[in-house]
């Protein structure tokens, strides 16, 4: 329940408090939102765990949908830690393992069809990492579970289907 909780205080700092916000719903420790403004919806989770202590700030890992850009199941990852430039990070998911384009503390998919490989692993497998080296120098990992995540990315794209 704790993760459900969370997910729900992260879902809330990441938009501006004059956003409309609707709950799509809670599907194991993923939940599914529409943002009025925009319209945008997202599946979004916390990581179950995360190595090498505590984190810097609250980490996420989110699959979005801007209908009105044309985007449709992108994949975001805000990290537990800060990278140093040029860094790499990769997510593995079942045996699957992924380069993702990273920033300062954020990491994306390369292209579309990446975002949609990842998808696809993420419905088929139990958990996925993130890892990656922080500026400290410490390889970190962050761990989410993936049970929920196929039905709150469902709920989230049929909640902008109409969009």
């Amino acid at each position: 329940m704790k993760r459900v909780v969370t997910g729900f205080v992260v879902a809330g700092l990441m938009a501006s408090p004059a956003k409309a916000r609707d709950s799509l719903g809670v599907f194991g420790g993923w939940g599914a939102f529409r943002d009025t403004a925009g319209p945008r919806c997202y599946a979004i989770a916390e990581p179950s765990r995360t190595s090498a202590g505590k984190a810097d700030w609250r980490a996420f890992a989110s699959v979005g949908t801007w209908p009105r850009s044309h985007v449709r199941g992108q994949l975001h990852i805000r990290l537990s830690r800060p990278l140093p430039p040029g860094t790499k990070a990769y997510l593995s998911i079942g045996e699957r393992r992924f380069a993702l384009v990273s920033g300062k503390a954020d990491a994306w998919a390369q292209d579309a069809r990446m975002d949609a490989a990842i998808i696809a692993a993420m419905r088929s497998a139990t958990t996925m990492s993130i890892e990656s080296s922080a500026t400290n120098g410490r390889p970190f990992s962050d761990l989410y579970e993936l049970k929920g995540a196929a039905t709150a990315m469902d709920a989230a794209a049929l909640g902008c289907s109409n969009a």
